[in-house]
């Protein structure tokens, strides 16, 4: 049986190679103010906050880890949900005078704390650290791009609504080490066994 002991990194170091061949997007407008970095910031923010929760749930699948699939669908969903319905109850402006009233809070960087907080909270930081570095790209490409469709309080609102999610519905995953197996003929044959996985 394969080791999927280190397959929640090798998931998240694909997509971030797929969301970099992605992001080599040039200036539509060769008369634009901004650097083509902001044009491959603001991509790679898009393609990560789908990236990012797109591995959190593939990871339970390969591993098996139902009880994970079904705390990271009930966490995504409630840190969405909050995150669109604070967007209609605060109604605030978009930065740059967009006339667009649903700033607050940035729907990618919830999106994307949703994926890096699952992985943490369920896996460990081994993983998670370079999740959580994932996301922050995301929190950044929202500010710093060249449509710059955030500021520090929509970053920062996404982020704690999905973390806050995460742990409030997500336990650390508990593989067990150690299973024990019976077997019995009917007659004077009996077996116990004893399995320890390191």
């Amino acid at each position: 049986m394969p080791n999927f002991k280190r397959f929640p990194l090798c998931i998240l170091l694909f997509l971030i190679a797929m969301t970099t061949n992605y992001a080599q997007i040039t200036d539509p407008n060769a008369n634009s103010k901004h650097e083509q970095w902001e044009y491959v910031l603001e991509s790679s923010g898009d393609v990560l906050q789908i990236a990012l929760p797109t591995a959190a749930a593939l990871t339970t699948i390969f591993k098996k880890d139902w009880e994970g699939t079904k705390q990271f669908a009930i966490s995504y969903a409630t840190s969405i949900f909050i995150t669109h319905a604070l967007k209609r109850i605060v109604r605030k402006e978009r930065p740059e005078g967009r006339n667009l009233y649903d700033a607050f809070p940035s729907g990618h960087t919830t999106s994307a704390f949703s994926g890096a907080s699952f992985i943490q909270r369920r896996y460990g930081w081994q993983y998670g650290k370079w999740a959580y570095l994932g996301a922050a790209i995301v929190g950044v490409s929202r500010m710093e791009g060249p449509d710059g469709w955030h500021d520090i309080w929509d970053i920062l609102a996404g982020a704690a609504i999905s973390i806050g999610s995460t742990y409030l519905f997500t336990t650390p995953y508990d593989k067990q080490a150690i299973s024990v197996g019976f077997y019995s003929n009917g007659k004077e044959t009996f077996v116990l066994g004893i399995k320890y996985e390191f």
